[in-house]
């Protein structure tokens, strides 16, 4: 236990840029969401209060995401986590009825987005192998 402890303090916290175009098309369709939310976020604040701070946990999320993703704390079972957010993202919008804009359209299609490029990079990365012969 101690030689896996090492070996992931040994590593450099920011894992290097992703290869290939996926990971960057999430990223955008993340940061898309991200830009709508928090721009949105003190304007809501004048009206409602709890709406507002659920956006800017919103763009919070996915940018501590982003953080992870470029991490060596990464782990594939985390994309089904990140799909599950942005999906939740667009079912909240849908639930609440939200209106049709911008912003709204935006943001649910850099969810939508991001939902696909995930579920396809989850595919894609082959599961570790813990303990198989």
């Amino acid at each position: 236990m101690s030689a896996d402890t090492t070996t992931t303090e040994s590593q450099p916290l920011f894992t290097g840029l992703p290869s290939g175009i996926v990971p960057y098309v999430a990223i955008l369709g993340a940061l898309a969401s991200v830009y709508a939310h928090l721009s949105l976020a003190p304007v809501l604040m004048q009206f409602d209060q709890t709406q507002a701070i659920l956006f800017v946990l919103a763009g919070v999320g996915f940018l501590a995401g982003i953080a992870v993703y470029l991490s060596k704390f990464w782990r594939r079972e985390f994309y089904l986590v990140a799909i599950a957010f942005a999906l939740a993202q667009i079912a909240a919008w849908a639930v609440m009825s939200g209106r049709v804009s911008e912003m709204a359209i935006l943001s649910k299609g850099g969810e939508a987005v991001f939902s696909a490029a995930a579920a396809y990079l989850y595919l894609s990365d082959s599961p570790e192998t813990d303990g198989a012969a």
